[in-house]
Formats: structure tokens, C-alpha cells, sequence
């Protein structure tokens, strides 16, 4: 939940994706590909222009509306069927929750791996 300050913006700007995806490539040490949406800061010049500067990154866009070959539509439908019948007493503890359910998630790589799965897309290049 963003609580940020009035005029503040309110997601990632070109420059905190580029600084995200910067950081994962020193701490990783390769090339990086990325499957993006079409988030207006995706798609701008400006985002245009940083991925151009960086020859390990690769960027692949998914159509205009795909969710079935999104993975974190997987993620969500998975959460959002576990917390279907579920009684709380507020934002805050929904909040708690929510986090601790994607936390768990996170280390579950045979379910992270089905997300992807469930996509039909893989990991590899296409050679043909």
C-alpha cells in the first residue's frame, strides 16, 4: 500500500526501472531479459533510449492485453484463490497477509517454475 507524500509519485519512473534492472545486473554479473507489459514507462523514448545503452539487456514486450502469457497473472489468480474465503479485520491485516503469502511464494521455486509453465514461454532462445 503506497503512503507516499501529496505530489509524490506514486510507482517506478523510467530512471527507478533502469536503476532496478542496473543493480540486478552488477549483482548478477550477465545479460538480463526482461518481459514487459505496456506500462507507459515501459514504452516511452525515454525507457527507449536507456535500454538502447545497455547491450546486456534485452527487452521482450507482450502484446497490447496478454494475460496468459503474463506469469504474474498466474501469481495473483494463486493468491487471490487462497485468500477467497478469508475473514479480517482490516487493510492492515489484509495487507500482512498478502505479504506474507507472496513471501512464501517466493521460495517455492516449483511453483514459480509452473507460473511460468502455465505461460506456454520458456527460458530458452528461439534458434529458428
Amino acid at each position: 500500500m503506497h503512503r507516499g507524500r501529496k505530489n509524490e509519485r506514486r510507482s517506478f519512473s523510467e530512471r527507478d526501472y533502469i536503476a532496478l534492472l542496473d543493480a540486478a545486473h552488477q549483482q548478477l554479473g550477465g545479460p538480463i531479459v526482461c518481459v514487459w507489459d505496456n506500462l507507459n514507462t515501459h514504452v516511452s523514448a525515454a525507457m527507449r533510449l536507456m535500454i538502447d545503452a545497455r547491450d546486456w539487456l534485452t527487452v521482450i514486450r507482450l502484446p497490447a492485453y496478454a494475460p496468459d502469457l503474463n506469469p504474474t497473472e498466474a501469481v495473483w489468480s494463486h493468491l487471490k484463490r487462497s485468500i477467497g474465503n478469508l475473514a479480517v479485520t482490516g487493510v492492515d491485516h489484509l495487507l500482512t497477509i498478502i505479504r506474507n503469502r507472496l513471501k512464501s511464494i517466493q521460495y517455492r521455486t516449483d511453483l514459480l517454475d509452473s507460473f511460468l509453465a502455465h505461460t506456454g514461454l520458456t527460458l530458452e532462445p528461439d534458434t529458428t
